[in-house]
């Protein structure tokens, strides 16, 4: 049975798996070989510092408990947030970064997200989420957006491509709300915006969906996702390799106040349309 995550449960996780480790007589380094877990990233979870995933616990099982699955059956669970499996490790580490630097090829990044944009983003998929499950989705998504309400921290710079200007979510009043939205956080300075014109064509992060984290505390991450799957690196070069793709892309955008000019312009555009489809 899983149980709460909290610094607490996490300590005592880490000071199992610690316990466990030495006695099979094994260096972090040799448990990192057997799990294909980094080194760093043990370390961080015998200190408390980290929460594993349920593929490193399940890792962890095979290389020390064959036959028990100690570690996935205790594994702290993210104090019943509802969230897909995948993203569960990247939103831990979302709420203690310093400085967030995302990427969103079609949607508008979830911390950007207003309620009415992302219910009906988590209303789309497949297969269909009743009322409720989608609502559970959605009150996680909301609760994430919390941290820009500290002005300080975490920095975030979003760029996305204009198809995210241009996918009609939701209709045009949901999306004349978005755009808006994203504007008045940039204008308010909380966020930086960044947006790749279609005219760009080709660039460096066609390929999905990246976040990246810097903390005070920890190495940097990498967050990389896809359909229906998801990934956290920390390999310094993979994270080093995704920060310079993301430098890459963000040269060939335009700059913060072209951003804002972009979204106020299609803003606009929603609202008339809005306006026609009440008033035909």
């Amino acid at each position: 049975m899983a149980i709460e995550d909290n610094p607490v449960s996490r300590r005592k996780y880490g000071e199992e798996l610690k316990r466990r480790r030495e006695a099979a007589g094994l260096t972090q380094e040799q448990l990192s070989e057997r799990t294909i877990i980094s080194r760093t990233h043990l370390a961080h979870m015998e200190a408390g510092r980290r929460r594993p995933g349920v593929e490193d616990a399940r890792r962890l099982d095979r290389a020390l408990n064959p036959g028990d699955d100690f570690f996935e059956r205790f594994l702290p669970v993210l104090d019943g947030k509802k969230v897909a499996e995948h993203f569960a490790e990247a939103l831990e580490f979302e709420g203690r970064a310093t400085l967030i630097r995302v990427y969103g090829p079609k949607l508008v990044p979830g911390l950007l997200q207003t309620e009415a944009y992302a219910k009906a983003v988590l209303g789309s998929g497949h297969p269909p989420k009743s009322d409720a499950a989608r609502d559970k989705l959605l009150v996680t998504r909301l609760e994430r957006a919390r941290i820009l309400e500290n002005f300080d921290s975490p920095v975030v710079w979003a760029l996305m491509d204009e198809a995210v200007l241009r996918q009609h979510i939701g209709g045009p009043a949901v999306m004349c709300e978005q755009l808006r939205h994203i504007a008045r956080l940039g204008e308010s300075r909380r966020i930086r915006v960044h947006v790749l014109p279609f005219e760009v064509g080709a660039h460096a992060m066609l390929e999905g969906f990246v976040s990246l984290m810097w903390f005070s505390d920890l190495p940097p991450i990498a967050y990389v996702e896809g359909l229906k799957s998801g990934r956290v690196w920390e390999t310094p070069s993979v994270v080093r390799e995704c920060q310079e793709v993301y430098d890459h892309a963000l040269g060939d955008a335009l700059s913060h106040r072209e951003s804002l000019a972009l979204i106020r312009s299609v803003a606009e555009e929603y609202e008339h349309a809005a306006r026609t489809d009440k008033h035909p």
